[in-house]
C-alpha cells in the first residue's frame, strides 16, 4: 500500500507539472488529489524538490526505455525518429501527456532548485544523445542529409519537437504538432 501511495503521488505530481509547471502546485494540491494528508507526502518525499527530481528521473527512465524499444524494433533510424514524434502526437491528441515535463521545466529553469535543473539537463542530454546517434546512423545509411553536425541537428530537432508541443498546446491542435514535426523531419531526409 505504501508503494502504491508513492506511485500515486508521483503520478499526480507529474500531471500537475504538465498542467501548471513547478511553481503553481503544492503538496496541498497533491494531498487533495490523492486523498491523503500533506504529512503523508513528506513521509515519501521530504521536499517538493525531491519529489520533482523523482518525477523527472522516472520520466527520463520511461523515455530511455521507449528509445531502447524503438532501437530494438525498428532498424531504420528514420522510422525510429518518426515513431518518437508519433508517440508525442498521440499523447497530445489524447491528452495523456500534453507536453514533455522536462521541456516545460526547461522554460522555468532559472527559477528552479539546482537539483531540478540538473535533472532537466540530464533528460535533455539523454534525448540529444539518442537523436544524435540515430542521425549519425541515418547519415551513414544515406537516409539523412545533415546541414550541420549530428549534435547540432539533434538540438534543432529537439527544439522543433518541443516548440511544436507548445504551439499545439496554444492552438489546441495535435494536427499542427504533426505538421510542424513532419516538416522538421523532412528537412533532414534525403530526397
Amino acid at each position: 500500500m505504501e508503494g502504491d501511495t508513492a506511485k500515486r503521488i508521483i503520478q499526480v505530481a507529474h500531471d500537475l507539472l504538465a498542467e501548471r509547471g513547478f511553481s503553481a502546485f503544492s503538496f496541498a494540491d497533491i494531498a487533495e488529489a490523492v486523498g491523503i494528508r500533506k504529512a503523508s507526502i513528506h513521509h515519501h518525499f521530504p521536499t517538493k524538490t525531491a519529489l520533482v527530481v523523482t518525477v523527472l528521473e522516472q520520466h527520463r527512465q520511461r523515455m530511455e526505455e521507449g528509445h531502447a524499444a524503438l532501437d530494438q524494433h525498428f532498424a531504420s533510424p528514420a522510422e525510429r525518429l518518426q515513431k518518437y514524434v508519433a508517440h508525442w502526437e498521440v499523447c497530445i491528441r489524447k491528452q495523456t501527456e500534453p507536453i514533455c515535463i522536462a521541456a516545460l521545466l526547461g522554460a522555468e529553469l532559472p527559477g528552479l532548485p539546482e537539483e531540478v535543473q540538473a535533472a532537466v539537463g540530464e533528460h535533455f542530454k539523454c534525448l540529444r544523445q539518442w537523436i544524435s546517434k540515430n542521425l549519425k546512423l541515418g547519415t551513414r545509411q544515406e537516409i539523412f542529409k545533415l546541414q550541420d553536425s549530428a549534435d547540432i541537428e539533434a538540438e534543432m530537432l529537439m527544439a522543433s519537437v518541443h516548440g511544436a508541443m507548445i504551439t499545439a498546446r496554444v492552438n489546441h491542435s495535435s494536427t499542427l504538432f504533426r505538421q510542424l514535426t513532419q516538416s522538421a523531419l523532412r528537412r533532414i531526409t534525403q530526397s
